[in-house]
């Protein structure tokens, strides 16, 4: 694999997973009680053995380079092995923020010739599944393509949120259709892309010079390759989601509960994280646990079903927690519900609360096509008082305390924001 340079794509905003990317780029966004996103991009790579590595940020980077570090976690610090992170800055040159997938690229072209690497091999950073490279290369390789893209198969309701491929009898793509509501195949584009360097380098140097472009790989570059370049498609068998949507991540967390053997993590394909030291995990005599996953350092005393918890986090005496995502550090107060619900980093849910309450299924009035499958959402470091009810589908933003609560019973649907507070600044 030393020929193969891997390109990680990491600086997405996610729009469509509303306050849980506000503060961070979606590959750094919590999965699976420890991980990040990012995570399972990264093992799979090295459980490939590929040991060139670079990441391409952009929106809110620090939470995901500080995860990274100089990449110990995944064995990428050793002298045979790189990790580089790579941000987009403003320059002189021309260079600038990146305005898509493939300008992401090619303003790093001059670091991917200077690797010496014959294959480029393109990432998206914010997908869950478990994959062998090496597979898609040897495919690559005996087919003699110029670019191999990865694709399973989905559902025909769900097409539409994706780049599909048409593909003769030997696997040429004859067509890629970008995200349309009908298309002709159910064969899903999964953002991963072989490319030959020399065929890489060529095309986002055609794509740059296009005044009408939006420098995007799906949307510009593969419709033009079909008819020009052996553009090949690696059918993947595999776990492959897409969490990109609150309901698509709140399921892919819920996905793991339901699914033995689990298709993400066995022993010879180890998923690796940087992990803090915490205690192990406490369940109390008055505990009751079904069908969850609980991280280390949680302590336990209430009620956990059908719900994944992230390290810290502490479920106290008379307590329910059901069909949940519990991020780290995060306290569920005595005698409170959370019911359908994802709760950010260390968000304090005092006495006596109820999150998630109710039948009534309104879409969130301020983001209706982020929240608007039952799902509430509550921020990082939120703080709910005593005794607040929230219905479904509601946004409590990040930071809101007390003061930010006019009423005890929040109806399905509202959002709440923390008040601007004004700071003054001491002599």
């Amino acid at each position: 694999m030393d020929n193969v340079l891997a390109i990680i794509m990491a600086g997405g905003r996610g729009d469509r997973l509303g306050i849980l990317a506000q503060e961070r780029t979606k590959p750094a966004i919590p999965f699976a009680g420890k991980y990040r996103i990012i995570d399972f991009t990264l093992s799979n790579c090295v459980n490939s053995g590929i040991r060139n590595l670079a990441i391409l940020t952009q929106y809110q980077p620090l939470s995901l380079i500080d995860h990274i570090g100089i990449g110990k976690p995944w064995d990428l610090d050793r002298p045979d092995h790189t990790v580089r992170v790579i941000q987009a800055y403003l320059a002189g040159n021309g260079r600038g923020w990146y305005k898509g997938t493939a300008d992401a690229v090619y303003q790093n072209l001059e670091y991917i010739e200077t690797g010496g690497a014959e294959l480029v091999l393109v990432l998206s950073g914010d997908h869950i599944y478990r994959m062998n490279y090496a597979d898609m290369i040897k495919f690559h390789q005996e087919v003699k393509a110029d670019v191999t893209l990865a694709v399973t198969q989905f559902p025909e309701d769900e097409l539409e949120q994706f780049g599909t491929v048409i593909v003769d009898e030997t696997w040429q793509v004859t067509r890629f259709q970008e995200k349309i509501k009908k298309p002709k195949s159910n064969l899903v584009s999964m953002g991963v892309y072989l490319f030959q360097k020399d065929v890489l380098r060529e095309w986002l140097e055609e794509d740059a010079r296009s005044m009408t472009s939006k420098h995007d790989f799906g949307r510009n570059i593969f419709p033009k390759m079909i008819s020009k370049a052996k553009v090949f498609a690696y059918n993947f068998g595999g776990y492959w989601r897409d969490v990109g949507a609150v309901h698509a991540y709140w399921q892919a967390n819920r996905e793991l509960l339901e699914m033995s053997p689990s298709p993400l993590f066995s022993v010879d394909w180890p998923i690796r994280t940087k992990e803090e030291e915490r205690p192990p995990t406490f369940a109390s005599a008055t505990a009751n646990l079904t069908n969850s996953l609980i991280s280390h350092g949680c302590v336990i005393e209430g009620r956990v079903e059908h719900s994944v918890l992230s390290p810290g986090v502490m479920v106290l005496e008379g307590a329910v927690v059901s069909y949940s995502i519990i991020l780290s550090d995060s306290v569920v107060g005595p005698h409170s519900v959370v019911n359908y619900s994802i709760l950010d980093k260390e968000v304090v849910v005092e006495v006596g609360c109820h999150i998630g309450f109710g039948d009534d299924f309104r879409v969130n009035h301020k983001n209706p096509k982020v929240i608007n499958t039952g799902i509430t959402i509550v921020g990082k470091k939120a703080r709910i008082p005593p005794g607040v009810k929230i219905g479904r589908n509601c946004m409590i933003g990040g930071g809101v305390g007390e003061d930010d609560f006019l009423t005890s019973e929040i109806q399905s649907g509202e959002t709440i924001e923390p008040k601007r507070r004004w700071r003054t600044r001491k002599a």
